[in-house]
């Protein structure tokens, strides 16, 4: 009902599209620090998120008030009327659809579960007496969200998130920390591992103190696939995004090094890069925040670049379809142009015959921090831990490990991909300004290229 009057008086006022996202959650949270609750929280949050296109241009109003939706509407417009018709913003045209849509959930979980898995991984942490701080944080969010808009479409999707983030830091000395987040779309089976997780990533934590850092060289570099998701994250997901290929969201180093090369090469035949809101991840959807319904798009073909990330006013720039990619972290906001689960797909490779396969080299494990330019051409990306790998055997671990490269040289240096394709959760992917943060899937197979792997100290 609110969505079909805030569509009523835009029309009425002159404008000439108007979508509504009438949005609840409820999210539920333990936190632990050192087996301490610090936190037990359940939130309720319900509101609506209005946009309209008023002579080409963009107004947006949200709302946890329903009685304030014809102020806000009229707003809206204002907003409109404000900005600059420099550029008159179109839309690809799209089908109008009707559908609702439910996402499997298992076990719901209440907030008595979260505690329980969390004291559980914090004492499986405890019982190894060089682990000096546990963090563990368990939550759950059920959402619902309704969209609607001017052309008649009406979309419905029920969902609920679950998600553990687990950090083990151990200290001898030195001190050294490992994390892990597990969970994805779905109820409390989605972290029912975590216990397993609490205890391999407190094991590393330890052997970690005994490693010693890497000296600084170019070097053929295997990659597990949780460090291959955040490199896929950040130096091919990011500049798909069709807004920064275009140069319109600059904020948190938003350009995008191939501006411009769509048909050109920018990797190696192994190369192949897919965004999929199809498969089963935090990302996973049926319909956008435009009412767009999703499939999966493929970015990278053999190597080549093949198509990007677009909402209906970049797909109209391009000429080319809408690809359900537009997201917004909650009705509070307009959305942005965002990655679902983009992964590198995988190979035929065996990881264990890619790393028999190298004589000298490194093997280089799971994700830590990014760091990347504004283009994100020139890149380094620090790695929890590392193997060095000699005649075929996976030797010495390494700690403080940083890899370094330039991405045109780096996805061009890609000779093979893994068949252990995995998806890996991501839960707090920031873009926009004002910062949306938003959870989605990132990954793909083992793959091996070559880089700089240097200290971090």
């Amino acid at each position: 009902m609110e969505c079909n009057k805030a569509i009523k008086i835009a029309l009425e006022q002159g404008a000439t599209y108007c979508d509504v996202r009438s949005e609840w959650s409820k999210r539920r949270g333990v936190l632990l620090e050192n087996g301490q609750q610090e936190q037990a929280q359940s939130r309720f949050d319900k509101g609506i998120g209005v946009r309209v296109l008023y002579d080409g241009a963009w107004g947006f109003f949200a709302t946890t008030n329903e009685g304030k939706i014809n102020d806000g509407v009229l707003s809206a417009i204002r907003a409109a009327k404000a900005t600059s018709k420099k550029l008159k913003v179109r839309l690809a045209s799209i089908p109008a659809n009707k559908k609702t849509m439910t996402f499997a959930i298992i076990k719901k979980p209440e907030i008595e579960d979260l505690a329980k898995l969390a004291f559980e991984c914090d004492n499986i942490m405890k019982e190894n007496k060089k682990v000096t701080k546990r963090y563990v944080f368990a939550q759950s969010v059920h959402t619902e969200k309704n969209f609607e808009n001017s052309e008649g479409t009406i979309i419905t999707q029920n969902y609920m998130d679950c998600t553990i983030d687990l950090t083990a830091t151990a200290r001898y000395g030195i001190t050294q920390s490992v994390n892990i987040t597990e969970g994805g779309r779905g109820g409390l089976e989605k972290i029912s591992d975590a216990a397993k997780s609490a205890k391999e990533i407190s094991d590393k934590a330890v052997q970690i103190l005994d490693a010693r850092a890497p000296k600084e060289e170019k070097a053929t570099l295997v990659m597990n696939p949780d460090f291959v998701a955040l490199l896929t994250h950040e130096i091919l997901g990011h500049p798909s995004e069709a807004d920064r290929v275009l140069g319109k969201e600059m904020a948190w180093a938003g350009g995008a090094w191939w501006a411009g090369k769509l048909g050109q090469k920018i990797g190696s035949d192994a190369l192949n890069v897919i965004d999929d809101p199809t498969i089963a991840s935090l990302g996973q959807f049926a319909f956008d925040d435009e009412g767009v319904e999703t499939k999966r798009t493929r970015l990278v073909e053999n190597g080549t670049l093949v198509s990007h990330m677009h909402s209906r006013e970049t797909a109209e720039i391009f000429r080319v379809e809408p690809t359900g990619s537009m997201r917004a972290t909650s009705y509070q906001f307009m959305p942005l142009i965002r990655m679902s689960c983009t992964c590198i797909e995988p190979g035929n490779w065996n990881p264990q015959e890619i790393i028999k396969d190298v004589k000298h080299g490194y093997l280089v494990s799971n994700m830590k921090v990014p760091s990347i330019d504004m283009k994100r051409h020139n890149w380094s990306i620090s790695a929890q831990y590392a193997n060095r790998i000699e005649n075929g055997e996976v030797k010495e671990l390494l700690r403080d490990v940083i890899i370094v490269g330039t991405a045109p040289e780096f996805f061009s240096s890609i000779d093979v991909c893994g068949n252990d394709f995995t998806v890996r959760p991501i839960t707090n992917c920031g873009k926009g300004d004002p910062m949306q943060q938003l959870k989605m899937g990132n990954g793909g197979p083992t793959i091996r290229g070559v880089a700089t792997i240097r200290s971090a100290g």
